[in-house]
């Protein structure tokens, strides 16, 4: 049963990411609005690897991104809308298959994060599933749009209308 729920959420959010990586322009993954915020090719290729956090809190108990103190695991260098897109659909297809898999009472058991054998936090998986890989998409998606809207690159939908597609 949360299975079935959990991928309809799933769906519908990485529908709305992919639409948002398919409008990255190619020329200007080296952009970044603020000399503090990541570029826009890490920005969008922290999204397009969103959905491999899903196997990680599923089949595992915990996991840690620093297990020697040297810092998370550095993404992919993507150099190209397609090859952004080429990820999310690859991450995103193994993620559908795990979430398919996994029993209510998986969903149920404990998920710890942490950071150089620090636990930062530990929940059910389901809620981990829901807030740190959905929302968390949700919420880097919204800033690749703002990213979008401030290099005026048509922003598609998500959730409907948007001012560069309102009649769709």
């Amino acid at each position: 049963m949360i299975a079935q729920q959990t991928l309809m959420q799933f769906d519908h959010i990485v529908t709305g990411c992919r639409a948002t990586l398919e409008a990255v322009p190619d020329d200007r993954l080296d952009w970044r609005p603020h000399e503090k915020s990541w570029t826009l090719g890490e920005l969008a290729t922290h999204v397009a690897m969103l959905p491999n956090w899903t196997v990680a809190t599923l089949t595992m108990s915990e996991f840690d991104v620093a297990p020697d103190g040297d810092g998370p695991p550095q993404n992919p260098e993507l150099k190209s809308s397609a090859e952004l897109v080429a990820a999310l659909d690859e991450g995103a297809a193994a993620a559908r298959e795990t979430i398919a898999a996994t029993s209510d009472e998986v969903f149920a058991g404990t998920w710890t994060l942490k950071v150089a054998g620090e636990d930062r936090f530990s929940m059910p998986k389901a809620v981990v599933m829901r807030s740190f890989v959905l929302d968390h998409l949700i919420h880097h998606r919204a800033q690749l749009g703002v990213y979008l809207r401030l290099l005026d690159v048509p922003v598609p939908q998500m959730f409907g209308p948007t001012a560069d597609y309102p009649d769709m």
